[in-house]
């Protein structure tokens, strides 16, 4: 075992010993720790396997000729506007955006329409911005996404170009199996 592992693993003994101690004594903080940790254990359970299994989907079904005319070199403005549109149906938050935003990388998808992607994913989801505007007031919520998308755009459009001049490739299973 390497020393990362070993760091991790202590770690988590000494998380677990943390609350099981703080249900023992009765500490209000460690139970409320552990109870959090339970309930969003929980939440992956039921969200992970599905989103996986329409990757999984996603990933025989889609062509390759399809994802780069939507959202490939090609596809210019349109790209972004797609990847928003997709995003903000992206149920499950950036749990579910990353492994889908590594399926549109690996089907021929830019990397700065991947980024807008992913932006907008954590910020223009269709149910989050219903319970915001619901909250906050629909002139909050349009001017929130009036601000925040273009600069989601503006910034993926930028770090998609710089790292693509830069020759930067994403790890690939090879890479992350030499990691290990």
């Amino acid at each position: 075992m390497n020393r990362s592992c070993r760091f991790q693993t202590g770690f988590i003994v000494v998380y677990v010993i943390f609350v099981v101690c703080s249900y023992v004594t009765g500490y209000a903080p460690g139970k409320l720790i552990g109870g959090t940790f339970a309930g969003f254990a929980l939440y992956m359970v039921k969200i992970i396997p599905c989103a996986f299994i329409l990757i999984s989907l996603f990933e025989v079904w889609v062509r390759r000729e399809t994802v780069e005319l939507i959202f490939g070199v090609r596809s210019g403005w349109a790209g972004h506007l797609s990847a928003i549109l997709l995003a903000g149906t992206t149920i499950g938050g950036t749990y579910v955006a990353f492994p889908v935003a590594v399926a549109l990388y690996g089907k021929g998808a830019r990397l700065g329409v991947v980024f807008t992607y992913i932006g907008a994913a954590a910020i223009c989801r269709i149910p989050m911005t219903l319970f915001e505007a619901s909250f906050m007031g629909i002139k909050f919520t349009l001017i929130r996404l009036g601000v925040s998308i273009p600069l989601v755009v503006c910034s993926s459009v930028i770090l998609g170009k710089w790292l693509e001049k830069q020759g930067y490739e994403p790890i690939g299973e090879k890479e992350v199996v030499n990691l290990k």
